[in-house]
């Protein structure tokens, strides 16, 4: 009996377009505008994504219940 092997590699992204953030809050786009403070980043023109770990950071953030309402707020506590 023949047998075969598949190895797969998966690579993490750790920045996302304005809908994938979005959905890994688990949120509506819509409200996700609304209610995400962290500013995304240009890396190319035209494009801004949002970075996974600023996005963490602000749900821990309204978890703990100590919710940075301001892109102010965010960069100082970094």
């Amino acid at each position: 009996m023949a047998s075969t092997n598949l190895n797969i590699s998966v690579i993490e992204k750790r920045m996302f377009r304005e809908s994938e953030a979005a959905s890994y809050s688990g949120l509506a786009v819509k409200h996700f505008k609304i209610a995400c403070p962290v500013q995304p980043i240009q890396l190319r023109p035209g494009v801004m994504l949002w970075d996974k770990r600023d996005l963490d950071l602000w749900i821990d953030d309204v978890k703990t219940g100590t919710h940075a309402s301001t892109h102010d707020a965010i960069l100082g506590r970094l």
